[in-house]
């Protein structure tokens, strides 16, 4: 069993998810693969999880990095889970590309190459955007790229964590339009 709680963000209508325990999910509304790992089987409920995320939502739309993380457990392949915690580890305010995550993971894996592609599928196919945070990953260009929730909660984002978006442009077609 799952359970689900509806929320409203800065950002507009978003979706909780959890095992009663940790985090599952999280998605905006509208974005590209809403709840897509969530269960068939769920029920609305209030939880602590849930108030903690909220508490922890409420202290970044403050624009401050809020200095505790709610339990996450999101669910996805080993590779993905791997790519997320990459994800994890971008500090607030800051980017990295792709590029620059498939690198890391490909000398953790002790290969030579790993593809960019396959960390931009894990990065989009994040569920819990926001906390994971999917919106720091650009392209090796500084194309503003890949983002499930659109391009403009990206830069809303970003511009909440002070990142300088003047820097980076919009592709005249791709994923992130």
């Amino acid at each position: 069993m799952e359970y689900i709680k509806w929320i409203e963000t800065p950002l507009g209508r978003a979706l909780l998810s959890s095992d009663g325990e940790s985090l599952t999910g999280f998605w905006f509304e509208d974005q590209k693969y809403f709840a897509a790992t969530l269960e068939d089987e769920r029920c609305e409920k209030e939880l602590p999880i849930f108030d903690r995320t909220q508490e922890w939502l409420d202290i970044y739309f403050q624009g401050k990095c809020p200095d505790f993380m709610p339990p996450m457990a999101p669910k996805g392949s080993a590779f993905r889970k791997k790519v997320w915690e990459y994800l994890c580890a971008v500090p607030y305010g800051q980017v990295t590309t792709y590029g620059a995550i498939a690198q890391q993971m490909a000398e953790a894996m002790g290969r030579q190459t790993m593809s960019g592609q396959a960390v931009g599928g894990a990065v989009s196919h994040n569920p819990i955007s926001l906390l994971i945070p999917c919106h720091r990953v650009v392209g090796a260009n500084n194309s503003l790229t890949g983002y499930a929730g659109g391009l403009e909660k990206k830069l809303r984002l970003m511009a909440l964590e002070k990142i300088d978006a003047d820097r980076f442009f919009v592709p005249k077609k791709g994923t992130a339009l």
